[in-house]
């Protein structure tokens, strides 16, 4: 009997034809072929308050030789589609997997793209290439032949345990790419992942899989905060407890093999610095977190530990390279051997996409003048100047500005969730001591159910830090509203946090990124799928910036940086940024914070007075609400606007809707598919209410149709001669559906299990009710016209 393929579904093709062929070609079923593998979660869509994914990606197959090391993926069609037609898309999976060899497959052949020449071929199903055959192209390519050592270290296996995460597609990849790096004798790594991506569980593989090699024997991890070492150690690199230890009191004992340490415990006097005590060539690899900070300024005295150490492998890592005038990680690290960033992350799903509320304050925009002689709350003579956004809470203090502002995150709250966790970054200490206080007045009947409802976290507060741990804490409700000015901007892993605040003047793009990074964590058993930016500052604006998340490369000669010294602001956080030689060092890498100007009229570094004014009126001229969409930009666009693009892209006509719509058996399929896509059911219903049918909801947004009601189109099918065909239990099935779609809109008439519910089983059982109707086949009939006439 002579088969035809082009009848077959793509899962008989890769059943009857595909998954043989790899077979015989060797492929073990159990440990080098996994079908179906999802390597991304799907992008979260979030609109209002409602949240879903779009489908994830799943590649058909992905071919192993080595667990850690996949060599080829396999797209399957189905035979309609020529041997070719998977190609394109397999590409894609495979620049996105970092795997040299991608096949397209409809059963009849393969064709091959190999990403080591750039050429393809066609290939017999017969031809697939083994196993050891990929092997040794791969082999070849990377110049494994003859170098053992090379390709031990490349083939060592990750660390796992049974119930224990294993690398995402991407991490495995900044693995791999490191690790062939570090086989290859290169020294200056860096590797730019997105905050939240795993930063750390990488650096913990890279460790394991080059410390078990014997590539490495001696490891150093830096880091300038405790709270990212001591989550580092107790999370992702428990593993490694027995060799591992944490350097305290400039105390180091070289007994251990991996050392983990706050720069500052390794600095002192020129010429006595604690890291002195281990020889030049001690550790093997040093794993710089949050890279940019500034151990790769010239000027640092962090720099001076990897310049002792200058014979060891140097990993950079980091969510947010910075390349200006002062620091330069690009001149010290190199170019990133691979980058991971946050559009990428959103895009995949492994991210909380955002929303941006942006709200224009009349002061801010219009500037204020005061008028001559006008004095402030301590009756010194304000200068005569205009004051603009920038100036406010840093030179010129408007009380009321501070009160509108805690006033409008405290309407956001009441309208969503009154627990739901948030930082407010201000411009400095007083600033965030200020903004506190009008948010406990605002919210006092929290504060009396837990005085922690609103604390600041400062570095100067020594309270407030006390109080860090809980507010990372995702069983802890307390603290939940926190007012910060830098203590918060960075390696705080707060994975609840749902609502940011920007009151601080950003110029920054990385300092902007690490702000952003606090909300884009996913924690959706507790409810956090994405987060709300409520942007008073114009700090949102820095979105459009192409380096935000454009790729970090860039061409910058080594000593190019200029020597002009960066602003220092008294009150404001000090930015760990290297502890540069003629600073003061911090206290165990934390933030150290001048305390906060005295409204005494003292000057500060430049010369200024910080006026504090109160009668002075501020008002809301605008507010904007912007969603992400999934060209990872900002858009402003309604519901009705963007849900209309999301048809649209799928649907061209309404023709081509109708048809589709039509010709699918369950109507709720194409609901979905649409949804997926970004179609915002829940909220068109919420605005033009739930008596409309989601047909009649797509056709009104996409195309301008008049909405029929359920109940209209409920009652034209009652008026319709359908009903009078039949009598009896017949007819009251049809009735009983009718009202249920009247009521509920019940969509897939043909879904017999509906048969099984009340009132259904009043008449009977499914089998007894399709009698009814003359058998099965004539009650599908019935529904099938039932369900034309309805969508007529």
């Amino acid at each position: 009997m002579t088969i035809n393929k082009k009848t077959m579904t793509e899962t008989d093709i890769r059943t009857k034809f595909i998954t043989p062929a790899l077979f015989n070609a060797g492929w073990d079923k159990m440990k080098q072929m996994r079908e179906e593998v999802q390597i991304t979660d799907g992008r979260i869509i979030a609109r209002s308050k409602l949240a879903y994914r779009a489908k994830p990606k799943r590649v058909d197959y992905l071919l192993n030789y080595h667990p850690n090391l996949p060599l080829a993926v396999v797209e399957a069609k189905d035979n309609k589609h020529s041997v070719d037609a998977g190609l394109q898309q397999v590409i894609n999976y495979g620049e996105m997997l970092d795997v040299p060899f991608v096949y397209s497959s409809n059963g009849d052949g393969f064709v091959e793209h190999d990403f080591f020449t750039g050429k393809e071929r066609h290939l017999k199903m017969s031809e697939f290439p083994a196993p050891e055959a990929l092997w040794q192209r791969y082999r070849e390519n990377k110049g494994l032949i003859d170098n053992e050592e090379k390709e031990e270290l490349i083939k060592e296996n990750y660390y796992f345990e049974i119930g224990q995460k294993t690398p995402r597609y991407y991490q495995r990849v900044a693995i791999n790419r490191t690790i062939e790096a570090i086989s290859e004798g290169k020294k200056r790594l860096l590797l730019v992942m997105a905050t939240g991506t795993g930063k750390t569980y990488t650096a913990f593989q890279i460790i394991w899989r080059a410390w078990k090699a014997g590539k490495v024997k001696k490891i150093l991890y830096l880091a300038d905060r405790n709270i990212l070492i001591d989550q580092t150690m107790s999370n992702d690199f428990s593993p490694l407890a027995e060799v591992m230890t944490k350097i305290e009191n400039r105390k180091l004992d070289s007994s251990f093999e991996i050392y983990m340490s706050l720069y500052h415990q390794l600095t002192g006097d020129p010429g006595e610095e604690a890291f002195r005590d281990f020889k030049p060539n001690f550790f093997d690899l040093i794993i710089v977190d949050e890279a940019h900070r500034g151990s790769a300024r010239d000027d640092s005295r962090w720099r001076d530990i990897l310049d002792y150490f200058g014979s060891a492998i140097q990993l950079g890592m980091t969510a947010t390279p910075k390349a200006d005038i002062n620091v330069n990680t690009f001149n010290y690290f190199g170019n990133p051997i691979y980058t991971y960033s946050l559009k990428q992350g959103i895009d995949d799903g492994f991210l909380a996409p955002y929303k941006v509320v942006r709200i224009g304050l009349d002061r801010d925009l219009e500037g204020y003048r005061p008028s001559k002689g006008e004095v402030d709350l301590y009756g010194r003579e304000i200068e005569d100047k205009i004051y603009k956004g920038i100036d406010f809470d840093r030179k010129l203090i408007l009380e009321k500005r501070t009160k509108l502002v805690a006033q409008k995150v405290t309407e956001f709250m009441k309208k969503n969730d009154r627990m739901t966790k948030t930082i407010i970054f201000c411009v400095d200490i007083d600033h965030a001591e200020r903004m506190r206080r009008e948010l406990i007045n605002l919210n006092s009947d929290k504060v009396k159910e837990d005085s922690r409802y609103v604390m600041k976290i400062t570095g100067d507060d020594i309270e407030g830090k006390a109080q860090l741990d809980n507010f990372i804490d995702v069983d802890s409700p307390y603290p939940t509203i926190v007012t910060t000015s830098k203590l918060l901007t960075t390696g705080v892993d707060a994975k609840t946090v749902k609502l940011i605040v920007l009151d601080s003047n950003i110029a920054s793009i990385s300092e902007f990124k690490q702000i952003i990074g606090r909300g884009t964590r996913l924690r959706e058993d507790y409810d956090k799928t994405h987060f709300t930016i409520m942007d008073f500052r114009n700090a949102t604006s820095l979105f459009a910036d192409p380096m935000f998340d454009g790729p970090p490369e860039a061409e910058v000669e080594v000593g190019s940086e200029s020597e002009m010294p960066e602003e220092k602001e008294i009150g404001v956080e000090d930015d760990p940024s290297g502890d540069s030689k003629e600073s003061n060092e911090g206290d165990e890498g934390n933030y150290q914070e001048a305390p906060p100007i005295p409204p005494s009229g003292d000057t500060i570094d430049e010369g200024y007075v910080k006026y504090y004014v109160d009668h002075v009126p501020v008002r809301i001229l605008n507010e904007s609400v912007f969603y992400y969409n999934k060209d990872g930009n900002l858009v402003s666009e309604g519901i009705k606007e963007y849900t209309r693009k999301t048809v649209l892209d799928e649907y061209e006509t309404m023709d081509d809707f109708i048809k589709h719509w039509n010709d699918e058996d369950k109507k709720t399929a194409v609901i979905e598919e649409l949804k997926h896509k970004g179609f915002l059911l829940e909220e068109l219903e919420e605005k033009f209410g739930n008596q409309y049918d989601a047909f009649d909801l797509i056709l009104h947004v996409a195309y301008g149709q008049k909405m029929l009601t359920r109940s209209q189109r409920a009652k034209k099918l009652k008026e319709s001669k359908l009903l009078d065909k039949y009598s009896g239990v017949a007819r009251q099935v049809i009735e009983s559906l009718i009202k249920k779609y009247k009521d509920e809109g019940y969509s897939d008439f043909d879904d017999i299990q509906i048969l099984k519910l009340d009132p259904f089983t009043h008449y009977g059982s499914p089998m007894n009710i399709a009698k009814s109707f003359g058998g099965k086949k004539e009650y599908l009939k019935v529904m099938k016209e039932l369900e034309d006439t309805i969508y007529a």
